[in-house]
């Protein structure tokens, strides 16, 4: 009997180490609640759906097409940078450092080192899913509940 083989979606549905992935959004931003008091959304700040679709949706979505989609795979193509420290690919170590870089556009040079952790954990699973799908993933729900807990205003 032939099998048919499992999609991305189906792998991950059974990919425990991306369901700790999911888990580990809520607990950080538990500790960042408790960590940096005062900064939950209030009323003084409503929450404007459309830009949390923009943060949460659109951008992970662009920002893992050029990264995890275009660049990684890109990097992975050099034979050296495949080899692996603490586990991860230097093309992921490479891609979440621009990724880092990128990001101190829009934020001051220590949350944009912060977000090089995250980026890890997106580059691993482009990499153990051969996918750019986990990291979409990933990194939407984050964002979602990042900024719905921490609105920018």
């Amino acid at each position: 009997m032939k099998t048919t083989p499992l999609t991305t979606t189906e792998k991950l549905s059974r990919d425990r180490l991306f369901w700790l992935a999911l888990l580990a959004g809520p607990v950080v931003w538990l500790l960042l609640f408790l960590w940096l008091p005062g900064t939950l959304v209030g009323e003084n700040s409503p929450i404007q759906w459309w830009r949390l679709l923009l943060l949460a949706g659109l951008y992970p979505l662009l920002e893992e097409w050029l990264f995890r989609g275009l660049l990684q795979p890109q990097l992975l193509n050099y034979h050296p940078l495949r080899a692996r420290f603490l586990g991860l690919t230097y093309a992921n170590l490479l891609t979440s450092l621009l990724f880092g870089v990128v990001h101190l556009i829009a934020h001051p040079p220590l949350w944009a080192a912060a977000v090089i952790v995250p980026s890890l954990v997106f580059g691993a699973f482009r990499d153990r899913h051969q996918s750019v799908i986990p990291a979409i993933i990933l990194h939407s729900f984050y964002n979602f509940g990042y900024f719905l807990i921490f609105w920018p205003g």
